[in-house]
């Protein structure tokens, strides 16, 4: 295992932080892997699994059964880890820019259309390494304004030249699920049924650059672009893996998830040896589009009636909205049918807040499809 610390430009006098990644396997092929977890620093599941993966990746590096390279960044966020407020975590925002973490990333789409015209060819493992070069050439130019964006440009750059990009969230209380590229569908279905995952959901352009798309986007991008006749492979499979709710937090869940990721990575030929066969689905990839947030119609307790991971009807509800000065009681209904597959913590909702998210079958709605 090789450890490389990159700092982080201090934001005071007296202060400095930096990220630090892991890397095992070696780098004289193309083969990479990168996975990162907390990037919102106060979703702590991913660090646990990261832990294990460390583990096995040592055992694996010594058996010389790692092809390639396996990047691990277990804190992905050092600056939001630090943003306690009064006792509470604060890790999703960044409390200088009030920007999400997980948000705002280089979109490399039309430099590499101005870079590479005229520069492609008919073999696509070249095509390929000249992206990648490009990319990160790009990416080397990115001038970050603040510690946060110098952040942001670290982690892309550790991952923008890999084969597979896995980027370890949690929601607040959730069942497993993934988020990734239409494209990247099928080829991401293994690592769901590996996970058990209850969602797969899609979108060719999610909204406002998170981290996943902003590694994966610009190749479906570029070979629409450049057509059919410049083979452009799909060169980066990134998802986002929601590891169930915050609170989901032991050591069984996290080796279970980690020998997860691992026999993934096995079945892609990242890692020598037989993977273990795939676990039944336990979902179909869904779009994006077609996943509905529940909003609160007005404040009050919140009460749920149904549970992540349950099956939910069109026109069913889910939970209760109690007013307790009127003694009104909204019904929260779902006007899709699917699973739902995340709600929130609080049980105290103010107007208009999102409550809970149901994944369903088809596109209805545009924009920005991610929450906050």
């Amino acid at each position: 295992m090789r450890i490389k610390n990159h700092p982080l430009p201090a934001i005071s006098a007296g202060t400095s932080r930096q990220i630090t990644s892991l890397h095992f396997g070696h780098a004289k092929t193309t083969q990479k892997v990168y996975i990162q977890s907390s990037l919102h620093a106060d979703e702590i599941p991913g660090m646990l699994v990261s832990h294990y993966l460390r583990q096995s990746l040592l055992a694996l590096e010594q058996a010389d059964a790692i092809a390639g390279e396996i990047v691990l960044v277990p804190v992905a966020n050092p600056i939001g880890l630090a943003q306690d407020i009064q006792g509470s975590a604060f890790g999703r925002f960044d409390l200088a820019t009030g920007i999400n973490f997980n948000r705002a990333y280089q979109y490399l789409t039309p430099l590499l259309i101005e870079k590479l015209t005229g520069r492609l060819g008919s073999n696509e493992r070249e095509n390929t390494a000249l992206i990648r070069r490009e990319a990160l050439a790009i990416l080397a130019q990115w001038q970050s304004s603040n510690e946060a964006s110098a952040l942001k440009k670290t982690l892309q750059s550790l991952a923008i030249d890999a084969d597979i990009v896995l980027d370890l969230h949690c929601d607040n209380q959730a069942v497993m699920h993934l988020y990734t590229g239409t494209p990247l569908a099928k080829a991401t279905m293994p690592l769901a049924r590996y996970l058990g995952a209850r969602a797969l959901l899609l979108s060719v352009l999610s909204g406002d650059d998170p981290f996943d798309e902003s590694c994966s986007r610009h190749w479906w991008e570029l070979a629409q672009h450049f057509g059919s006749e410049t083979p452009i492979a799909l060169g980066c499979q990134a998802v986002t893996i929601e590891l169930r709710g915050e609170s989901d937090l032991t050591h069984g869940f996290a080796l279970q998830d980690a020998n997860a990721i691992l026999q993934f990575l096995m079945q892609a030929g990242h890692i020598d040896g037989d993977a273990m066969p795939m676990p039944e689905a336990l979902c179909q990839a869904t779009p994006l589009e077609g996943s509905e947030p529940i909003s609160a119609p007005h404040a009050g307790a919140l009460v749920f009636t149904k549970n992540v991971g349950d099956l939910v009807a069109a026109g069913e509800s889910i939970g209760d909205v109690i007013d307790p000065i009127s003694g009104k009681v909204t019904p929260l209904i779902s006007s899709v049918a699917g699973v739902l597959y995340a709600r929130v913590a609080r049980r105290y909702a103010q107007h208009g807040m999102r409550v809970a998210k149901i994944a369903g079958a088809l596109a209805y709605r545009s924009g920005n499809l991610l929450s906050m």
